[in-house]
């Protein structure tokens, strides 16, 4: 009987967290859409004439063209000599990854919404813009292989929201064999020892692909705006902290958090990737437009390394 009443809890409780997942994905889908669409009026298309292997346009032979480019089948269409052009496509993949700690998952009063939530709102919207590009993408760390459409982008928010829910993970971007030319953006607070972060990246860098580095910031975490007597909570095992006043830690905190941030915004400097600071008392617009173009900047034919 035990047993019996074991098993219909555990899938009762399976019900309801899959009713809470459901709850999530049609708003997020759609909030990262619209954002998505917002910002795609202000950019224009990444697809471009190429060694690709997608079929782009047709146009007229021009002196200096190989013959072994003619297309010979439109050419007896139209009575006149044609050329064959593919889709430019530098790079086969973008990886995308969004932190799990349990630090991402806070929201100060003067913040717009947590951490986590900010970063599965642009994460998605990213794909969304880069799957309309043409673009395949995949989640860092999961087993599904890039791809492109619809489905894609309800996969990767169904397992965004899951992670919210579930217990502590890694701070950092998991290890996996990636392509080389690939891309891989990653988001998250980065509050970690940076020569800890710049050990992974540089093991994510060495497979040659380029990054993108979002940092996510709540704008306590970068003002500390708290006086009096104030008790500090940690999220991830730290003992409580109590302050009689709080004020007289403010400059060496902003000056620690702004060293933290320089060191890394240096780490990936030096490793010839993009870093990226965003705060979520502001609009996610801007950062958007930010990564995408940061992906255009970075889609440059493969000429060795």
């Amino acid at each position: 009987m035990a047993v019996a009443v074991a098993a219909g809890t555990t899938a009762n409780a399976r019900r309801q967290r899959a009713e809470h997942f459901a709850a999530f994905l049609p708003p997020l889908l759609v909030a990262a859409e619209r954002v998505a669409a917002t910002v795609e009026q202000g950019v224009h298309g990444r697809r471009r004439v190429g060694p690709g292997d997608a079929f782009w346009q047709f146009r007229r032979y021009s002196q200096g063209d190989s013959l072994t480019r003619i297309d010979w089948r439109q050419t007896a269409k139209r009575q006149a000599a044609f050329i064959r052009e593919n889709e430019w496509e530098a790079a086969e993949s973008v990886w995308l990854w969004r932190d799990p700690s349990p630090s991402m998952r806070w929201k100060s009063d003067l913040g717009m919404e947590q951490k986590d939530e900010r970063g599965d709102l642009l994460l998605l919207a990213l794909a969304s813009l880069l799957l309309r590009g043409g673009e395949r993408v995949a989640l860092l760390g999961h087993p599904q292989r890039p791809a492109s459409g619809r489905m894609v982008m309800e996969r990767i928010a169904e397992r965004l929201i899951r992670s919210r829910f579930e217990t502590a993970e890694a701070s950092l971007p998991p290890i996996q064999p990636l392509p080389r030319y690939a891309h891989i953006v990653l988001l998250g607070d980065f509050l970690y020892p940076v020569p800890e972060i710049a050990a992974r990246l540089r093991a994510l860098a060495d497979m040659g692909v380029k990054g993108t580095v979002l940092r996510l910031v709540d704008p306590a975490e970068e003002d500390f705006p708290y006086k009096g007597r104030t008790r500090f909570l940690g999220l991830e095992g730290e003992y409580p902290l109590l302050v009689p006043r709080a004020e007289t830690m403010g400059d060496d905190w902003r000056a620690t958090f702004a060293a933290h941030q320089a060191e890394l915004a240096e780490v990936c400097r030096r490793l010839g990737w993009r870093h990226i600071k965003h705060r979520t008392d502001r609009g996610p617009q801007t950062a958007l437009l930010t990564l995408y173009q940061s992906l255009q900047g970075e889609r440059a034919l493969p000429t060795g390394r």
